[in-house]
């Protein structure tokens, strides 16, 4: 049998890494992005999502990779305005498409989830707040869920890269990039091809006795 996996965020970066490294596993790939995938759907819209998941059927396998840098710049200069619309994409868009297709999963007893951390989410970049919070959050929520859907079948887990060689770092700011890149001990930033051999892994079989839990890919800036 076949299985099937929708790609959030999947027309570039990351998100397209994890596509191409899926169907080279075998399985049904959809990408879905704002532009240049094969659904065209935004994640903050849990209507949109709604039909996707109607007209896509029984999704096996979700990546959700959709999300947004925000603004590079110091708390207190930052408007409630910047907030909404990162935390919508990051932290909302992950909670839209975790309603849209687990169900369907748990009703089938098997099913995959890896949504996109970071980093930042664990140790706080600074000028980088909004983007570091909604990353927090999207761990304290995978923590959460996993708990909940330990027994159905379905895994869902984070990972968290430092920096990577992806089109979604060409926003931020020289100095930003430089300072993270500058924490990383391997002394290079990663290659999306790498993080899509970790999505391969929780995205199968593979792993059986993990959920809730959050996979560094960090070139050894992790420190817990």
């Amino acid at each position: 049998m076949t299985r099937t996996a929708l790609v959030t965020g999947g027309a570039s970066g990351l998100g397209a890494a994890a596509a191409r490294r899926l169907r080279a596993d075998g399985l049904q790939v959809h990408t879905l992005d704002l532009q240049g995938a094969d659904l065209t759907a935004d994640v903050t819209d849990e209507h949109a999502l709604g039909r996707v998941a109607e007209q896509l059927g029984p999704v096996d396998v979700l990546i959700n990779s959709a999300g947004i840098v925000g603004p590079n710049k110091p708390l207190l200069d930052t408007t409630s305005d910047d907030w909404h619309r990162v935390i919508d994409v990051n932290v909302v868009g992950t909670v839209n498409t975790l309603r849209a297709f687990v169900p369907g999963m748990c009703e089938r007893g098997w099913g995959r989830v890896v949504n996109f951390a970071s980093m930042a989410g664990k140790d706080g970049n600074p000028n980088l707040s909004i983007y570091s919070a909604t990353k927090a959050a999207v761990i304290g929520l995978t923590k959460s869920i996993g708990k909940e859907l330990a027994t159905t079948g379905v895994l869902v887990n984070a990972i968290a890269p430092a920096v990577i060689a992806t089109p979604m770092n060409d926003s931020t700011s020289p100095e930003v990039l430089a300072h993270i890149t500058s924490l990383i001990p391997m002394q290079r930033v990663g290659r999306p091809e790498e993080v899509a051999e970790l999505i391969s892994f929780l995205a199968s079989d593979r792993v059986s006795f993990s959920t809730g839990a959050v996979y560094d890919i960090s070139g050894g800036r992790a420190t817990y």
